[in-house]
């Protein structure tokens, strides 16, 4: 079990005017008592957003000039790889396909989607396809210009999602992994001025979860396949607020438990975490927790491996707060003092060999 196995955690921030140059930091993880060690810091400017390969062999950063890629070694240390421009402004998020043949980034500043082929050792090849997104949303702040948010794979790995928050819409594109090459197919539309900001799949793949930041809610899509053409059907809406005016209240993390039995949300405003126990069958959520983390502005938050712990990283406290939680009581606990860290954007846990 979760227990007994070693785990590091990478924790990504921008360093660019704090002071810093070091975007990733690497922490032992002592999963008995909830807290980390800090093991290792990694030289690149503002690490916006990271995530590990399927077959958890590299590690790709968002970062001023591009991409990068890192090979993870045994004890979990990072050894650089290579670099790669995505021929646009900064991005915000990446993802692999579940085969680790592309990697694809989010532009949030120029709405723009790049796909760029992997090589078998990992490292970041070339482009293979550019997709801008166009059109003007609400005219009212932000919400007027397209901003790609996040990009999942559909677990079947014949789609491609990009969340896009300026547009109030999740663009659906086949992905042909031949070539590498997106083609528009569908589109889920969202509310007006709703935002969605992050995705996840569930495990199998039949549901698909996205946040909404602006809503300050999270919807739950069934996902199936007809005559050769993908469809997502609402089946759930929930509000991360109890405030029936959710105005300066705003969602941002959107991450499973190691085992897919909880969804971890989080508010920015009430500076809360939420909990939710996912019902594998039938994909529907059911609130269990929704309580403050001690920080402001909590931008990603995440359960440990064996579900006992969490942490949130708090993006304007500059700080990440740890608690003992326990989901079925809906109980969460402070667990010990703050761990420092300068504008935090994303955790990922890995799992030791051996």
């Amino acid at each position: 079990m979760a227990g007994k196995d070693k785990y590091v955690a990478y924790v990504s921030s921008y360093t660019s005017g704090l002071g810093s140059k070091y975007g990733i930091k690497i922490y032992d993880v002592d999963m008995k008592n909830g807290r980390f060690t800090e093991k290792q810091k990694v030289e690149i400017t503002n690490s916006s957003y990271i995530g590990i390969s399927h077959n958890k062999k590299t590690l790709y950063s968002i970062t001023d000039a591009g991409v990068e890629a890192y090979h993870i070694l045994p004890d979990g240390s990072l050894e650089f790889l290579n670099e790669a421009s995505i021929n646009g402004m900064r991005g915000c998020y990446l993802n692999m396909d579940q085969k680790d043949n592309y990697l694809l980034t989010a532009g949030y500043h120029d709405g723009k989607i790049t796909i760029l082929k992997l090589n078998k050792d990992g490292s970041i090849g070339e482009i293979t396809d550019e997709r801008y997104h166009k059109g003007l949303g609400t005219a009212a702040g932000r919400n007027h210009v397209p901003h790609v948010q996040c990009i999942k794979v559909s677990k079947d790995n014949k789609y491609l999602l990009a969340a896009d928050l300026g547009m109030d819409r999740v663009n659906v594109y086949t992905l042909d992994t031949e070539s590498g090459k997106i083609k528009e197919v569908d589109v889920i539309h969202c509310d007006q001025e709703s935002s969605p900001r992050h995705m996840q799949f569930s495990k199998d793949g039949r549901f698909l979860y996205v946040c909404l930041e602006q809503k300050c809610g999270i919807e739950v899509y069934e996902y199936l396949e007809k005559d050769g053409n993908p469809e997502f059907n609402k089946i759930q809406t929930l509000s991360n607020s109890d405030e029936a005016d959710s105005i300066g209240v705003a969602s941002s993390a959107l991450t499973f438990s190691e085992d897919y039995t909880y969804l971890v949300s989080s508010t920015a405003g009430e500076n809360n975490v939420i909990i939710y126990k996912v019902d594998k069958e039938t994909g529907l959520l059911t609130k269990k927790i929704q309580l403050p983390i001690a920080g402001e502005y909590p931008k990603d938050a995440a359960l440990f491996p064996d579900n006992k712990h969490l942490v949130s990283l708090n993006h304007e406290s500059d700080s990440m707060t740890f608690f003992k939680v326990d989901p079925e009581a809906g109980t969460l606990v402070m667990n010990g003092p703050e761990i420092p860290v300068k504008r935090p954007n994303c955790i990922v846990f890995h799992k030791l060999e051996g």
